[in-house]
């Protein structure tokens, strides 16, 4: 029997690719504009082996969301700095000691892709996102670059809505 082939893939599909440069992206008290740059999440999921007799077979385990990597520009005012001390203050407050409850530090974050016309493509929600690293980078004599704060979130999970 010959292989039939579909009318779709005969012929030329027009598309427009999703550019790494289209994003924009909504937390909590840092202004949208300071975000340079954003890692997309990614899931892991485990494979748990079975085992019967003289053969294996697998299922699926936990499923687990990993880190996000930020890159912020640190402008004059508002400061990028203060803005990112104040969410890490919500969890852990370095004077006196006192750390925050989940509900405080915890932040759910929308990350949408944009169309060519600035239209929103893929939005994903990231739910219950905390920082686990903030990098306040280094001042230096022979650059003129602009400082920029780099930032590790670990969320809880993330929706992908469209």
């Amino acid at each position: 029997m010959a292989n039939l082939v579909a009318e779709q893939e005969m012929f030329f599909n027009s598309f427009e690719p999703k550019m790494v440069n289209r994003f924009i992206m909504f937390m909590d008290g840092v202004p949208s504009f300071m975000v340079k740059g954003v890692a997309r999440p990614h899931l892991t999921q485990d494979a748990k082996a079975l085992p019967h007799i003289n053969l294996v077979r697998y299922v699926k385990g936990r499923s687990v969301w990993g880190t996000m990597g930020f890159t912020l520009y640190d402008p004059i005012v508002p400061s990028g700095a203060q803005a990112v001390m104040e969410w890490i203050r919500l969890g852990h407050e370095s004077v006196t000691g006192r750390d925050g409850y989940a509900d405080f530090y915890k932040k759910d974050l929308i990350f949408n892709m944009l169309g060519p016309v600035g239209d929103k493509v893929e939005e994903w929600i990231i739910k219950g996102a905390q920082i686990t690293d903030a990098t306040f980078n280094n001042a230096d004599w022979n650059t003129d670059d602009p400082i920029e704060i780099t930032l590790t979130v670990q969320p809880d999970y993330c929706i992908l809505n469209f």
